[in-house]
């Protein structure tokens, strides 16, 4: 009886009997043809550039998948080449360390002993003071006591020395220089000093006049109003009487009314006089109350000079009177 005959692999396979299996058999092989002609042309590649590294085909690397993404490779910038280091030039030889010059003692001149022995009595004086103010012992306050006479005795040596040598020196006795001290001689000086200054209030009512601010109802004004008309009489200056509230003086028959220069003056207070240069309009004051001739001579002097003028408060204002 005849063995049966085995089936072929196709049989067994199911190849022919399945026409989908067939499809996928070719497209296995038409597929393998472009990877085996690629491994080729790489392969070619490499042994044409033995330098530059071989790319591993993609389908080496299963474990990327088929849908993979990588970064592009960072670019390589060429380096310059190292410049060779200079060789470090050795420290320079710097000159042995001189030592410095030995400072030179200052030179003070020497205190005179005077000095010295003045300055030890200073401080035992103080010191002996003190001890008795803290301590009021009979020794203490003898102790100070008995020193501060030897000072008070120099003291008086000293001013008799310094007494004979101003007598002796008229350029450094305060006798002969300024208003004396004798009798005799102080009536001359006073006689000399009124006579000046009389001379010098005429010379300067050649220019100038006094202004004199009353109020007809004030009692100082009219005691000071014969002061000013025997003044005026006397020196040479002229008085102009201004009423304040319009009333009349005796004395000053032709005095003006005021028409707002008392204002301008701020004369806030009667009797005033002021000493005024009308071509100028320089106006000084010279005071306010009741003055004697003397002090009206001192004052209109000291105020006339250059120097004091720089000095001494002044007004300038157009005087106008009518």
């Amino acid at each position: 009886m005849p063995r049966p005959s085995r089936p072929s692999w196709a049989s067994r396979s199911g190849l022919f009997r399945r026409p989908a299996s067939i499809a996928l058999l070719a497209f296995a092989c038409i597929n393998a043809a472009p990877d085996a002609e690629a491994q080729a042309q790489a392969q070619a590649q490499a042994s044409s550039k033995p330098d530059e590294p071989i790319a591993a085909p993609y389908w080496s690397d299963a474990w990327r998948g088929w849908h993979f993404y990588e970064d592009p490779e960072p670019e390589v910038r060429d380096t310059p080449a190292t410049q060779p280091k200079t060789p470090a030039l050795p420290p320079p030889t710097s000159p042995p360390p001189t030592s410095p010059p030995a400072p030179t003692p200052s030179t003070r001149p020497a205190r005179a002993p005077e000095l010295v022995e003045f300055d030890r009595l200073q401080k035992a004086v103080e010191s002996y003071r003190n001890i008795a103010i803290m301590r009021p012992t009979e020794a203490n306050v003898r102790r100070y006591m008995e020193l501060e006479a030897k000072v008070v005795a120099r003291a008086s040596y000293f001013a008799d020395v310094a007494q004979r040598v101003a007598w002796a020196t008229p350029e450094l006795d305060p006798t002969v220089h300024g208003r004396p001290v004798n009798a005799k001689a102080l009536e001359v000086f006073d006689r000399d000093q009124l006579l000046s200054r009389s001379q010098s209030i005429a010379s300067l009512g050649m220019d100038h006049v006094l202004f004199f601010f009353f109020r007809s109802d004030c009692p100082y004004c009219h005691a000071f109003a014969p002061t000013l008309t025997a003044f005026e009489a006397r020196h040479g200056i002229k008085v102009v009487a201004i009423s304040v509230d319009g009333g009349p003086m005796p004395g000053f028959a032709d005095a003006r009314a005021d028409n707002g220069i008392a204002n301008t003056l701020k004369v806030t207070q009667v009797p005033a006089v002021f000493l005024a240069q009308p071509y100028t309009g320089q106006i000084t004051p010279i005071g306010f109350g009741v003055l004697s001739e003397s002090e009206l001579l001192e004052r209109i002097t000291t105020v006339s000079t250059p120097a004091a003028q720089a000095m001494l408060p002044s007004v300038n204002r157009q005087v106008v009177l009518q």
